[in-house]
């Protein structure tokens, strides 16, 4: 007897287009390339999700859980005793080879929403959100403010990966030393 497919629906969906995704971006999040990756068809996308816009903003809320467990899974329970020790276990992280997909993904997504693409702006307004929680919670317990404190390193971050990217890492570094957050750990 042939095995039997599995049935489909959101939670057997969503594995199999972030594996496509990660692997090989939005590209423009056309849904015959996403269909096909979960072997099915554009229209049982639709029928699953609604629409492409939710599917969309379903599948980059799956991806950044992912990412999130694999942050937590990394940086374990202890919390940073400074925000300077918070800063560099996070960047330290971030540029990790396994972490490197979901930085590509993460600025795909930064420039869909600079554009104007239908979804990306939520997507992104949302997975900002969630960091921010998840960010405040890595803040040292004595943080006088984990809110503010988790704003700033977030800005930090963002800049510091992103300056990184593009050969400037020295310039992320230095900026880092000015900041007195630096750490020599922080280094690429």
């Amino acid at each position: 007897m042939p095995p039997t497919k599995p049935q489909l629906s959101r939670e057997t969906l969503l594995p199999l287009l972030a594996a496509h995704v990660l692997e090989h971006g939005l590209g423009g999040a056309s849904l015959r390339p996403l269909a096909k990756a979960a072997g099915t068809s554009d229209r049982m996308l639709i029928y699953h999700f609604g629409n492409k816009e939710t599917l969309i903003r379903e599948l980059l809320e799956y991806i950044a859980n992912v990412y999130a467990t694999a942050l937590d899974m990394a940086l374990g329970d202890e919390r940073a005793r400074t925000r300077q020790q918070c800063l560099a276990r996070i960047l330290d992280q971030a540029r990790q080879p396994s972490m490197q997909r979901f930085m590509v993904l993460w600025w795909e997504i930064v420039a869909g929403a600079a554009r104007g693409i239908p979804g990306y702006g939520a997507a992104a307004e949302a997975m900002i959100a969630k960091q921010l929680v998840w960010l405040e919670q890595q803040m040292p317990e004595d943080d006088p403010d984990p809110a503010g404190g988790a704003r700033f390193l977030l800005t930090l971050m963002e800049g510091t990966l992103m300056l990184g990217a593009v050969g400037h890492a020295r310039t992320a570094l230095d900026g880092l030393h000015a900041s007195g957050l630096a750490e020599d750990e922080a280094e690429d």
